[in-house]
């Protein structure tokens, strides 16, 4: 029996599998809230508590990079490495995975039914393909051919500075440059970055900021799904969280656009996390893919590579695939 997970900033989500029901088939899941709980084992060990089965082998994703082991989480204070886990959960072997790269392992083995298309393109069999994924931070991974499989590579070229790409864009990275030392995709492009996009414009005074919705953001844990949830409103009422994600959309294209460059991905990108399923009509609608192609001389090579939105939870997929690898040759 195998215990998989993804573990992001924001949520933890866990189940069980086996060889014969496979990893599209869980036995027993349930999510959690990360920043509930001090730690990955606590949250596997209260999990393991509502079942009796039997488990071998467990195989994690974290939004973290992995180094021998070890992976330091980016947005929760966690420290987590295989051989705690092993030994603390009574586990004959855990693997952790970067979230991104779990993510990047079930693309090949996606169904029509679990993306949706932004850009049909002209996929080159076998060529390199691009992950990317706005959700509490901005998660990003390559597969490249191996001879008889995809392999993936795991990525923090979210955390790679910012590049404005307008005059707009350039005010804001020195907006964000009073206020922090570092400056990254991630601080624009993800649900970190959102609000940084909205205290940009409201401090610009271009935008007003009705009253009721300052008194609703300051009281709010997290302001990125009020904003989120305002900007898809229509009318002018909030007009502020509307130019927001256009900034945002217009960001997270051309930071696309780049990674495609980058591992030349002629097979194709694709956008995970959280975000981009909860705006699929403002992603349709040409901005994104308006900001992916902007790339002088390579706007045409870019024109043809296939854009597709994972809509379903591919970075559990991906673990619990990797994970059923394992136990296979356990």
């Amino acid at each position: 029996m195998l215990i998989a997970g993804d573990i992001g900033g924001t949520k933890a989500s866990l189940a069980l599998y086996d060889l014969q029901n496979g990893a599209r088939h869980p036995i027993h899941q349930r999510t959690y809230h990360s920043a509930d709980h001090a730690g990955l084992a606590e949250i596997v060990r209260d999990f393991l508590t509502t079942t009796d089965q039997p488990v071998k082998v467990g195989c994690f994703a974290v939004a973290a990079p992995v180094i021998a082991g070890l992976a330091r989480f980016t947005n929760l204070p966690w420290v987590v490495d295989e051989a705690s886990l092993c030994r603390d959960l009574g586990l004959e072997r855990v693997t952790l995975l970067n979230d991104l790269q779990a993510l990047a392992y079930a693309v090949p083995h996606l169904r029509d039914d679990d993306v949706h298309v932004l850009n049909a393109g002209i996929a080159v069999p076998r060529g390199p393909i691009g992950v990317i994924a706005p959700g509490t931070g901005l998660g990003e991974a390559f597969l490249v051919w191996a001879g008889d499989r995809y392999l993936a590579c795991a990525s923090e070229g979210g955390h790679t500075d910012f590049a404005p790409a307008n005059d707009t864009q350039a005010a804001m990275l020195a907006y964000l440059q009073q206020r922090h030392a570092h400056v990254s995709y991630e601080m624009v492009c993800s649900g970190l970055g959102l609000p940084n996009i909205y205290g940009f414009l409201r401090d610009g005074g271009d935008h007003t900021e009705p009253p009721e919705f300052a008194a609703e953001l300051a009281a709010a844990d997290d302001r990125t799904p009020l904003i989120l949830q305002a900007a898809l409103q229509p009318g002018p009422a909030h007009r502020l969280c509307a130019v927001a994600l256009d900034i945002f959309i217009a960001c997270l294209g051309a930071e696309a656009g780049n990674l495609a460059l980058k591992v030349l991905a002629t097979g194709g990108i694709y956008f995970g996390g959280g975000i981009p399923p909860r705006i699929l009509p403002q992603l349709d609608d040409g901005r994104l893919l308006s900001a992916f192609t902007a790339k002088g001389r390579y706007h045409d090579m870019l024109q043809n590579i296939p854009l597709k939105i994972v809509t379903s939870s591919a970075g559990l997929l991906g673990a619990a695939l990797y994970g059923l690898d394992d136990l296979r040759h356990t």
